[in-house]
């Protein structure tokens, strides 16, 4: 079967041999087009060189480390970025979803789940989503633009990572409903199958703490989260 030319390029940034050439070998078996980096300074130079669609992207690396590298993407690129970890580096997911990266998975993992979780995500990117471009939610002195991509709480503008403006735009645009874990997943990630929810209260946590005070989000306990009324969002938080 060949390869269509428009096939989008994956670039995967790891320095163990063995599990880069598997995971190319998945995403080829896939359709997708790959290219690989064994180190950070090298993955750089890829994204410049192949302008890749996704980013496969390990946290250690031998010369610069996955955090600093995606650090240095988000600079110049929105491009989706999905974090290879090691076990229970919880710390470490944190930080990177913080510096933008899109999502995780942790070491060992099945590599058709890998699979799934970039189709994912690349569904979520793609330019069909631009129907929403003209489109501004506001709730109190939060308001959000969907075209510029731009959160402003007044007249600040609030950096967001590319995952953490879908989850509030999804959260805003069902203000009234309570939303699952699992049906964010699905909306703001993709998953149609059981995904990782702490993914989820991760980008959650983020948005709280960038957003302060102006963070309508309410955790309800044992399904997952809402939206206050705009009055409670600027006045009362919420007891917990």
């Amino acid at each position: 079967m060949s390869t269509q030319a428009s096939s989008p390029t994956i670039l995967v940034v790891e320095d163990e041999s063995s599990i880069a050439s598997f995971v190319s070998l998945y995403l080829k078996n896939a359709g997708y087009t790959v290219r690989t980096a064994s180190t950070g300074s090298a993955g750089l130079a890829e994204v410049a060189a192949s302008n890749p669609a996704l980013i496969v992207l390990d946290l250690m690396l031998p010369d610069i480390d996955g955090i600093e590298v995606c650090k240095r993407i988000r600079q110049t690129s929105d491009v989706p970025i999905l974090m290879l970890t090691a076990r229970d580096e919880d710390v470490d997911k944190i930080i990177g979803l913080e510096v933008g990266a899109d999502d995780y998975l942790t070491k060992p993992f099945n590599p058709r789940e890998l699979v799934a979780r970039i189709k994912s995500i690349l569904r979520r990117a793609a330019p069909s989503r631009r129907d929403l471009d003209t489109e501004v939610l506001e709730h109190g002195d939060l308001r959000i633009d969907a075209g510029r991509r731009e959160v402003k709480v007044g007249d600040e503008e609030i950096q967001l990572a590319p995952k953490e403006f879908d989850l509030l735009w999804e959260l805003l645009d069902h203000r009234g409903l309570v939303l699952t874990r699992d049906q964010l997943l699905e909306r703001v990630w993709g998953y149609t199958f059981a995904g990782d929810t702490r993914t989820v209260d991760v980008h959650v946590r983020q948005l709280r703490r960038k957003l302060g005070d102006a963070s309508p989000i309410v955790t309800v306990w044992g399904v997952g989260y809402k939206v206050s009324p705009a009055k409670e969002a600027s006045r009362d938080h919420a007891p917990a």
